[in-house]
């Protein structure tokens, strides 16, 4: 399927801007080009508390969370890490999206701000994400008043690092987590199958911008074979929690996606995974600019609902 007329829209409009391809950027250029896009996704919902605090990590750095909190009694407490090639994206760009997550789902959300690379490359942000979700456990109280489900989910690179937290967690016999929430995750270095080299795929994120991202993130290539730098690579998916993996169809990214989810449901994971036809990377969290982002959080609210109804506090 083509891509929908609002994303075709969209991107017609940078290339008019005269905006350069990601992997012909800096760092820094880059996330302003992000800072810019998220000034279109509007203020977001209304919550009950909407507060920063951080979480210490191991080493001693503070590592800054923006804690959203919908009403007086959250029925759980998703933790979300932000996509951008563990290279761009910052907490205010991703606060619409938080606040829409947390209005719909009745759950808090807890926004995190690992450290990025190239200024902290790999496994700066895995380490941070793991560190965060162990603080937001031993705060479920003090967040949502009473020991909630917790839900790990997150985007792009921030998919990766959910995922990656859900092993770390099941291996290290907690946090108990009740969901992980997988939108076009990062979960092989594999830059080569058939979705990195469609021609139709080269869009906003492209195989060429994969390859920027993780020569910031990962620069020897050893690294990438490790399992908390591609997930997939671990030998065990078993007992990991019950995952919802979103797919977009225009992406380099669709083809390990899908070959994740498919790995879980064969270690006996319930899984539950759709590509959304007509989208490309990106389209879940531009909310309020492509109606591919309200099909997608409609999509992961609802299979949160599902989730919590079947395992209440």
């Amino acid at each position: 399927m083509a891509l929908d007329e609002a994303t075709t829209k969209l991107l017609e409009q940078l290339a008019e801007s005269g905006t350069k391809p990601l992997h012909e950027m800096t760092p820094q250029e880059a996330r302003g080009l992000t800072a810019a896009l998220g000034e279109m996704y509007g203020p977001g919902p209304d919550m009950h508390r909407a507060e920063m605090t951080s979480a210490p990590a191991d080493d001693g750095h503070a590592i800054p969370l923006h804690v959203l909190v919908p009403s007086e009694s959250p029925r759980g407490v998703v933790v979300y890490y932000h996509g951008g090639g563990w290279v761009i994206g910052a907490l205010p760009e991703f606060e619409t999206l938080g606040r829409t997550l947390a209005q719909r789902t009745g759950c808090a959300v807890v926004l995190v701000d690992y450290r990025m690379a190239p200024e902290d490359p790999y496994p700066a942000a895995a380490d941070d994400a793991w560190a965060a979700l162990r603080w937001v456990d031993a705060h479920l109280e003090e967040i949502a008043g009473a020991r909630v489900p917790l839900v790990v989910a997150g985007d792009s690179a921030g998919g990766n690092l959910a995922a990656i937290v859900a092993h770390k967690a099941r291996d290290a016999g907690g946090p108990a987590l009740a969901l992980q929430l997988l939108v076009y995750p990062v979960t092989d270095a594999d830059l080569d199958n058939e979705s990195y080299r469609d021609p139709a795929n080269q869009l906003m994120l492209s195989r060429e911008s994969m390859v920027w991202f993780w020569d910031l993130y990962a620069p020897e290539h050893a690294m990438r074979q490790n399992p908390d730098a591609s997930p997939a690579r671990l030998p065990d998916h078993s007992g990991l929690p019950p995952a919802v993996v979103l797919l977009a169809e225009h992406d380099v990214l669709r083809q390990e996606g899908q070959e994740y989810a498919d790995a879980l449901a064969k270690a006996g994971v319930p899984v539950q995974s759709r590509v959304f036809e007509g989208q490309m990377h990106g389209f879940f969290t531009m909310v309020n600019v492509l109606p591919g982002s309200e099909a997608g959080i409609a999509y992961a609210v609802e299979a949160i609902d599902r989730q919590l109804t079947a395992q209440p506090a």
